[in-house]
């Protein structure tokens, strides 16, 4: 299996390589050739058993069955759930898909402890060492550095929007003690956050010289290891139920994965909302058919406070047919201009793709807590409110299952959840003594060169 560049300009690379590499070389993202044919989920099967199945298909060759089976299961083996991603009954045909039993309390730990299992047996085996990135806007910095606390051939560098995450997502990222964790506070908004992350991969010399690398959800195996709980849904609810999913999304990683399980045949069909805040381009994308760039607006979801959802990229390749050559020129264009009309040969089959977009207010978003606690005494973060209140604005057919992606568990959030619900979520036992621990982090400016210094400076030789 090889995988290609959505730029069109980088040379095909194997499954490895493309996961070490993060971003492609010309500036373009990771996709496999072709997508592989997987057999369903079973209702009986062990979520340790898809997840080998569904990485062994990407990875093909060049990772044996039992090694790859082997990383599935050091990765979940510390998630407080069996089933990693359980499904709890929210309503008469609807469900909430619990994905914050890992380490972090967020869903982005269901990618990152295999992403970390995966670096350390690959960089091992080959004796070297890489400088892995990461911005982030709260879940995916704390899951990053829980994941690669204390490797030995990784050193991490997270950057993070200064005072535009929870106090507990920043604890999560900046209390592990270990050495090779450097945390950046940006004084800026994630999506600089990010672009500083992509001008540092744009520096090819730089990339070569720090064997640089990232872990978004521009990473492939990010997206792959995201698709496995698409199958475990499917084989739950029923091999042939409809089901239709909501997503609360920002980068658009998340909502990805379904559609690449999709297309690797793991669901009946495919049917998923990305619920977004106030930032809201995913909806003028879906609904206009416009890439438009505005400043982040900070939400009572802070997640999700991103106005350029990377993957959309990986969607819009698949939809145009795979021509490189347009998209190229299509984010050229938005990269000057940070306004772009999509061509019809992408806004066309995007109605087609089987995803649509919702957006949701701050208000609706706190009153959405109350209400979901009122109904089922349960308190959720406010990511997961975007969600549920999108799942109650969808028309029902009565036959479709609609499956909610809790994304954070509602501790990482109490200030907002005492804000709208009046109620104290004190975080779970096996996270207890976080609030205790010591924070180290750097504060930045917004450079990117002064970031490129920074990762010279701090990681080991």
């Amino acid at each position: 299996m090889k995988f290609i560049s959505t730029r069109g300009e980088a040379p095909p690379v194997g499954f490895v390589d493309a996961c070490l590499s993060g971003l492609a070389p010309d500036g373009g993202l990771y996709v496999p050739e072709r997508w592989p044919t997987i057999a369903p989920a079973r209702p009986d099967e062990p979520y340790v058993s898809v997840a080998s199945r569904v990485i062994s298909a990407f990875a093909e060759e060049e990772l044996p069955e039992s090694t790859v089976q082997g990383l599935c299961e050091r990765a979940y083996a510390n998630f407080a759930h069996q089933s990693v991603a359980p499904l709890v009954q929210w309503g008469p045909n609807r469900f909430i898909m619990e994905l914050h039993h890992g380490p972090t309390l967020a869903f982005k730990d269901v990618a990152m402890q295999l992403i970390a299992q995966l670096f350390d047996e690959v960089l091992t085996a080959r004796g070297q060492r890489m400088s892995v990135t990461c911005a982030t806007s709260g879940d995916t910095g704390g899951a990053a550095a829980a994941a690669f606390a204390g490797a030995s051939q990784v050193d991490l560098f997270i950057l993070h929007p200064f005072e535009r995450v929870s106090p507990v997502q920043r604890l999560f990222m900046t209390t592990t003690g270990a050495s090779n964790v450097h945390n950046i506070a940006i004084d800026d908004d994630f999506d600089v956050c990010q672009a500083i992350v992509k001008s540092l991969f744009a520096d090819r010399d730089f990339v070569k010289s720090s064997n640089l690398s990232g872990v978004n959800s521009i990473n492939w195996a990010r997206i792959a290891a995201q698709a496995v709980y698409y199958a475990t849904a499917q084989a739950a609810m029923g091999a042939d139920r409809p089901l239709r999913f909501i997503v609360p999304s920002g980068n658009m990683g998340d909502a990805l994965a379904g559609y690449v399980a999709a297309r690797c045949g793991l669901m009946a069909g495919f049917e998923a909302v990305c619920a977004v805040n106030e930032n809201d381009t995913l909806n003028v994308l879906f609904g206009e058919g416009r890439m438009l760039r505005r400043p982040a607006r900070a939400t009572p979801s802070p997640a999700m406070d991103i106005s350029v959802p990377s993957n959309f990229e990986r969607l819009a390749f698949e939809v145009s047919g795979r021509d490189a050559e347009m998209l190229r020129r299509v984010y050229e264009q938005f990269a000057q201009s940070g306004d772009v009309e999509l061509p019809d040969r992408i806004k066309g089959p995007l109605g087609c793709s089987g995803l649509s977009a919702a957006s949701v207010s701050n208000a609706q978003t706190l009153a959405e807590m109350r209400q979901v606690l009122g109904e089922t005494g349960w308190l959720i973060c406010p990511h997961t409110a975007v969600g549920t209140h999108a799942a109650r604005n969808l028309n029902s057919d009565g036959e479709t299952v609609d499956i909610v992606l809790a994304t954070a568990h509602a501790a990482k959030f109490p200030e907002t959840v005492e804000e709208a619900t009046g109620r104290n979520c004190p975080l779970p036992e096996r996270v207890a003594g976080l609030t205790g621990r010591t924070e180290v982090f750097e504060k930045l400016s917004s450079e990117a060169s002064v970031v490129r210094d920074f990762i010279e400076k701090n990681r080991r030789r």
